[in-house]
């Protein structure tokens, strides 16, 4: 196999050029080249003047070693080694694999687990995401709050919602077989090779009936509106769970629970700290999010050829003097932002794009790391107390009813009365309220985001103009707590398998997913 790579392609080449400077670069005529397999695809925007995709492909051809030994540096030999998961050694038992959580890592471990003959009992304490999806529309409509099926629980869990990112920086040969998945449950084939590569809500639905589907043919145990409301811990390990359910509690034999609750079911780790399940604070980062017009922001990347691109996004950050990072997060182009609370009398914030990304608004949380020292009480869970204040603050800001407080970026940098009067309409429903939103962060973020936005500023044209809107607050972009695990994925606790995002071991859709993989691994190999 050839790889052929820093193929530059203008924007309007499309396939014929690809097949020409594919040709050129391998010093062979169009005709004897075979199909094609595009690997990789960025747009290169350094010079605005000219914008271009810069593409590498893959091919397959006789007598590779001489094409080798005439072509230049960009023709490289690849070998493909596909992920395998490991043949099981699990001993034979009645008792069936238990996981929890239906986010990515969840799914990805039930899955290959059940690949490998081994299916578990998978319990979602939310809904399917066809319910789902209409509870959460009820509520953003101005209707209740539903604790148990929202923007954080339900099938697919908090990235059911979001802009369906897949873009990870972790490198492992896990991570393909992820994608690959992805595209074999419905999602588009270009998540294989665009640079940063995307599903949308409105697909990764579709893609979550597929993937519950799948595992309910080969042989899952799928129930729903089930939550991990105890554990029976006996010597060190793990010997029965309780499961509430519809009909009320029960208790289910468990000697191999993979644990991905998410990072907001705050109820089962408080069990699982009362249990004495061991575990950590750890740092995760709070903030706002931040609209501007997506057009704006396009011309700013792109410059006159961005009417000919996909909507951009953008990734900025800072280190402050007074020790503080600033970065954006899950930049949603062509978005909204939604209402992600799951919890009454709380306002949380996130973002949303569906697969078009065709909204006239982008926006993209701006985050100030938070550290378990700025926590104002010490243990484990304190990072979930500090979370809760400053939503409940949010939400008594916006007058009740998950209205929001929101300000436009002039009055918030100036510290003057807090205005709406802001060069586009807020998207987050059911509403926004105009209010100081220093009145519901820490201070110390306050003044860290009026410091880092003008540094961002200069960065990205445009990102500092006061026509942008906040909305606040953002708090769930990561967990504050982190259960531990040894060498073996497991954790102190004998048969408990901490994992994903919740648990403290992943950060977004692939690298979760890529973690439900290696603990399911170790589980079939326990």
């Amino acid at each position: 196999m050839l790889q052929i790579s820093n193929l530059n392609i203008s924007l309007d080449g499309g396939m014929a050029e690809l097949r020409a400077k594919t040709a050129k670069a391998l010093g062979l005529p169009e005709s004897q080249l075979p199909r094609l397999t595009l690997h990789r695809q960025s747009v290169d925007a350094r010079r605005k003047s000219d914008v271009h995709y810069v593409c590498a492909v893959r091919c397959a051809l006789p007598d590779e070693a001489a094409i080798l030994r005439r072509a230049g540096d960009k023709v490289t030999a690849v070998t493909e080694t596909p992920y395998r998961f490991p043949a099981p050694t699990r001993p034979a038992s009645a008792t069936r694999p238990v996981v929890v959580g239906m986010g990515p890592a969840g799914l990805f471990a039930a899955l290959f687990l059940a690949q490998a003959g081994l299916p578990p009992i998978l319990l979602e304490r939310g809904r399917p995401v066809e319910e789902r999806t209409g509870d959460v529309a009820a509520l953003w409509s101005g209707g209740a709050l539903d604790p148990a099926s929202n923007v954080q629980f339900g099938e697919g869990g908090a990235g059911a919602f979001s802009d369906g990112k897949l873009q990870t920086g972790i490198h492992d040969p896990r991570v393909r077989r992820v994608l690959e998945t992805f595209v074999d449950m419905g999602a588009p084939e270009d998540i294989l090779y665009v640079q940063k590569p995307h599903v949308g809500t409105d697909v990764l639905h579709q893609v979550l009936k597929n993937f519950r589907a799948q595992l309910l043919g080969l042989g899952c145990d799928v129930r729903f509106s089930s939550a991990l409301t105890d554990v029976e811990i006996q010597s060190g390990a793990l010997r029965s769970i309780t499961v509430t359910g519809p009909a009320g509690p029960y208790s289910l034999p468990c000697d191999s629970l993979v644990l991905a609750p998410g990072h907001s079911a705050r109820d089962t780790f408080a069990m699982l700290h009362r249990r004495g399940v061991p575990m950590e604070a750890k740092a995760f980062a709070l903030g706002v999010r931040i609209e501007h017009r997506q057009a704006a922001i396009s011309q700013a990347q792109y410059g006159p050829a961005f009417e000919k691109l996909p909507p951009a996004d953008y990734k900025l950050s800072c280190h402050l003097p007074n020790g503080r990072g600033v970065f954006s997060f899950c930049v949603c182009p062509g978005g909204q932002v939604i209402c992600s609370s799951s919890e009454a009398g709380t306002v949380v914030t996130n973002g949303m794009s569906l697969r078009a990304r065709n909204g006239d608004a982008i926006n993209g949380g701006l985050l100030v790391g938070v550290s378990p020292s700025d926590f104002p009480q010490p243990g484990p869970l304190a990072g979930f107390a500090f979370q809760s204040h400053w939503e409940r603050l949010a939400y008594a800001l916006g007058g009740g009813g998950f209205v929001a407080p929101g300000q436009d970026l002039s009055s918030f940098l100036a510290e003057k009365t807090p205005s709406l009067s802001g060069s586009l309409e807020p998207t987050y429903r059911p509403g926004v309220a105009a209010a100081r939103l220093s009145d519901c962060l820490p201070a110390f973020v306050s003044r860290s985001l009026r410091q880092a936005i003008p540094l961002l500023g200069k960065k990205l044209r445009g990102f500092d103009d006061g026509g942008a809107l906040l909305t606040g607050v953002e708090t769930r972009s990561s967990s504050p707590v982190r259960l531990l695990r040894g060498t073996g994925l497991e954790s102190p606790v004998r048969g408990l398998y901490p994992c994903g995002e919740g648990a403290g071991w992943a950060g977004g859709i692939t690298s979760a997913a890529a973690d439900g993989i290696r603990v399911a691994e170790a589980v079939a190999t326990a």
